[in-house]
């Protein structure tokens, strides 16, 4: 298995909860009550989007390749204090 990294623009939503959406593959669109769950249901559209491709013929709208071994990743969590 190959692991893709996607740029994904996540957003907080007025009614609650949060959107993310992908310009790298579109028809990406996950909507969770958390973060943490937006992501997840991303990552599975994500992967039933790429498996759909495949199964079509369809060429991908990027290139699947593995990241470096040696790539460091800066992200932002959010963390709850009291």
């Amino acid at each position: 298995m190959v692991e893709v990294l996607l740029d994904l623009k996540i957003e907080k939503l007025e009614e609650g909860g949060y959107l993310a959406t992908s310009d790298e593959l579109q028809g990406l669109v996950a909507q969770g009550r958390t973060i943490a769950e937006t992501l997840e249901i991303a990552q599975d559209v994500a992967r039933k989007l790429i498996e759909s491709y495949r199964e079509h013929g369809d060429p991908l709208p990027f290139d699947i390749t593995e990241p470096p071994t040696n790539t460091k990743y800066s992200i932002k969590i959010p963390v709850g204090v009291v």
